[in-house]
């Protein structure tokens, strides 16, 4: 690598908030809440029956044929969103030395729809009846596979499990292949979690809201929060080494990636703190940057009682109390998993293009005692230079990104 952080010069997003970026851009300053009752199956049998579903999104006509019934919803949704990236990037990549791009996603559920059909297959029919592909579409490393192949990207590839956290590291690992002498990476994540046996997965971890009130059942920091409600779709982006893309003439820069961290949570019943602020501290120390230097946080905003004051705690140590915006709209389309971080760097980024912190929508009583300075009700205009985005997956994950301007 040229010595110079990597940028971020493509984005293509799937999204309950909309098809391409402008599009998810303006519904996200509009506050278009788009959680709704899950419409894949009839989960009205199930104690969760709410979701943020890409409702607009269909693979016929936006991805190859043949690859429709060889891969599951969520490597679709990634598909498009990577010829998306491609173009906003205006890269072809049969004009770039093949192994000198490669492909680092975050997976959280695989291809639980896919692996359903088949295990459906399997039990009512028979073994003849399961499709070579289970072999490989249900596998988290679909997603990164099919792109590498449907594009001659044979240099460095991987996928990232680490549930919400995931994304971020995707892109902390495509930094380093980047180090390693790659030109650029596609990297981000989606996620689609949502057949009976997915959102069954999930309710197990007992932090999915059980409210049918598609107001009211995702309110994170608020005194009414009652867990969270999951989403599908994600984010994909172009990163680049910051020379090779000044050298091929790339028209467009989102941002830098300038810092990044990940902590792993010290086990129940240790009475040791959780670990996030640790990965904000090295996170802004990879950075070179001092608290005062972040004009925004992208909380992770779990939506969970317990989880939403370990958080506020976390940005109020590290920052100081209500010194820092912090924002969460993701409340908009619900926890995408791997690709709701996905999402939010592309939101933080857009942030700051055009100075303006997008709102959490539907909080309207922030509990008192939480000491962060959330934006809610409308987007808040102030110059942002420096953003960071915190995410923490189930099981003990926490990450920490910082996104600079260009």
């Amino acid at each position: 690598m040229s010595g110079a952080a990597p940028v971020v010069t493509g984005v293509g997003v799937v999204a309950p908030t909309g098809l391409g970026v402008e599009e998810h851009w303006a519904a996200t300053l509009r506050g278009t809440r788009r959680i709704d009752t899950i419409s894949r199956f009839d989960a009205s049998s199930y104690p969760v029956s709410l979701a943020g579903e890409v409702q607009a999104f269909t693979a016929a006509g936006n991805v190859p044929g043949r690859l429709i019934p060889q891969t599951d919803h969520w490597t679709h949704m990634a598909l498009v969103a990577t010829d998306m990236a491609l173009s906003d990037a205006g890269v072809d990549p049969a004009d770039l030395p093949e192994y000198e791009m490669g492909v680092v996603t975050a997976s959280s559920s695989g291809g639980v729809e896919f692996g359903q059909r088949e295990i459906q297959e399997l039990w009512s029919k028979g073994a003849r009846y399961v499709g070579a592909y289970q072999s490989i579409a249900w596998f988290y490393a679909a997603t990164t596979g099919q792109i590498s192949i449907r594009h001659g990207m044979r240099g460095p590839c991987g996928v990232v499990v680490a549930e919400q956290a995931g994304a971020l590291e995707s892109l902390a690992q495509a930094r380093r292949v980047l180090e390693d002498g790659a030109r650029l990476v596609v990297s981000g994540g989606t996620d689609a979690p949502f057949s009976p046996y997915g959102l069954t997965c999930q309710i197990a971890n007992g932090r999915l809201s059980s409210r049918r009130d598609p107001q009211r059942a995702y309110l994170p920091f608020d005194t009414d929060a009652n867990g969270y409600v999951a989403g599908e779709g994600g984010a994909i982006l172009i990163v680049e080494d910051a020379e090779k893309a000044r050298e091929r003439g790339a028209e467009k820069v989102y941002g830098v990636i300038a810092g990044h961290a990940a902590t792993f949570d010290p086990a129940p019943g240790s009475e040791r703190p959780p670990a996030l602020r640790r990965a904000i501290e090295n996170a802004l120390a990879d950075a070179g940057l001092a608290p005062g230097d972040v004009d925004v946080v992208f909380a992770d905003a779990a939506g969970v009682p317990e989880l939403d004051q370990a958080e506020s705690e976390a940005i109020a140590a590290v920052f100081g109390d209500r010194a820092v915006p912090v924002t969460a709209p993701k409340t908009m389309t619900g926890r995408l998993y791997a690709g709701g971080p996905a999402l939010d760097i592309v939101t933080a980024l857009l942030a700051i293009r055009d100075s303006i912190i997008p709102a959490t929508v539907g909080v309207s009583d922030p509990v008192p005692g939480y000491a962060i300075d959330l934006v809610v009700h409308e987007p808040r205009v102030t110059e942002v230079r420096t953003a960071m985005v915190l995410a923490r997956g189930y099981g003990g994950f926490n990450a920490a990104l910082v996104l600079r301007a260009p």
